[in-house]
């Protein structure tokens, strides 16, 4: 593996990781669609997981 691709697995990794990371933190909130702007207070609460 040349320098490059080493870097490009550390970027991979990291962006995972954070979306990862985001995704708990918010479930931890409560939001149950993570990606809608009405999450938290959604009327109809369709989007159930």
């Amino acid at each position: 593996m040349n320098a490059a691709t080493i870097v490009s697995v550390i970027i991979l990794v990291l962006i995972v990781f954070l979306a990862v990371r985001y995704i708990v933190k918010e479930k931890k909130k409560g939001n149950k669609c993570i990606g809608c702007p009405y999450a938290g207070d959604c009327p109809k609460n369709h989007c159930e997981l």
